[in-house]
């Protein structure tokens, strides 16, 4: 199931690549990553691809979707609480969430072995392009699935220490901002060269999302509520290889 899965988004994105030779006009743009990041204990690689409109007199803004698969692993990698926010976060306001003081009393943890999640996602993508070879953007996964591999994992909860023989990633992915999210999410700011008309470069600064459910093991927070995701928040770097159909 899981190698069809990538199969088939491989052959969808050369589908569009032999589409696009053919019909797009000049102010779209339409290329496939190949990017790589590494990150405290982990890794990660994604092979995307975009449509995007040249917006503006000049075009130099872009902005567009795309569908990008994320694979990560790493080693006993820390998990924590993945929400509900009004109990990690002093606010909840969506989008300016980020900026709320973070309820670390409410925090467990979940320490997990061998961490390895696939997230395909839909992705939303903005750039602004300085010269015709220099660019900077912005990219973010909306929606999707992930599939992956169970692990054991190490429950701590004040101060004790419980085993959950296998954790699995969460299943379901949607951006809702902050602590609302839910399921492994790849964001991307980068800044990209374009070396001639295909090719371009790109060095990345990646804030990944990955998520994982207990099994057996689960938190209760002092208002009752009953927990079973857990959240790891990674600041990666990293490069990319793009070609521009």
């Amino acid at each position: 199931m899981k190698a069809s899965i990538i199969s088939l988004f491989v052959f969808a994105i050369a589908s569009a690549a032999v589409h696009a030779q053919h019909t797009a006009p000049a102010n779209v743009n339409q290329f496939v990553d190949l990017a790589g990041t590494v990150g405290n204990s982990q890794g990660s690689g994604a092979l995307s691809y975009v449509y995007s409109w040249q917006i503006g007199k000049k075009r130099k803004i872009e902005a567009g979707l795309g569908l990008r698969l994320t694979s990560v692993a790493g080693t006993k990698l820390t998990y924590i609480t993945a929400g509900p926010a009004r109990l990690t976060r002093s606010f909840t306001t969506p989008f300016v969430i980020f900026f709320a003081g973070q309820k670390t009393e409410n925090w467990d943890t979940l320490t997990v072995q061998r961490p390895f999640v696939n997230a395909l996602n839909v992705t939303i993508n903005l750039g602004y392009n300085f010269t015709p070879r220099f660019g900077a953007g912005f990219n973010i996964d909306l929606i999707g699935a992930t599939f992956g591999k169970k692990s054991s994992s190490v429950f701590k909860s004040n101060g004790e220490t419980s085993t959950d023989p296998a954790s699995k990633p969460t299943t379901f992915n949607l951006l809702l901002t902050g602590d609302h999210d839910r399921g492994s999410l790849n964001s991307e700011f980068f800044l990209k060269y374009k070396i001639n008309d295909k090719w371009a470069v790109r060095a990345i600064y990646q804030f990944l999302f990955t998520e994982y459910k207990t099994s057996n093991v689960k938190q209760t927070a002092s208002d009752g509520t009953v927990i079973d995701r857990f959240r790891n928040k990674a600041n990666n770097f990293g490069a990319g290889l793009s070609y521009q159909f």
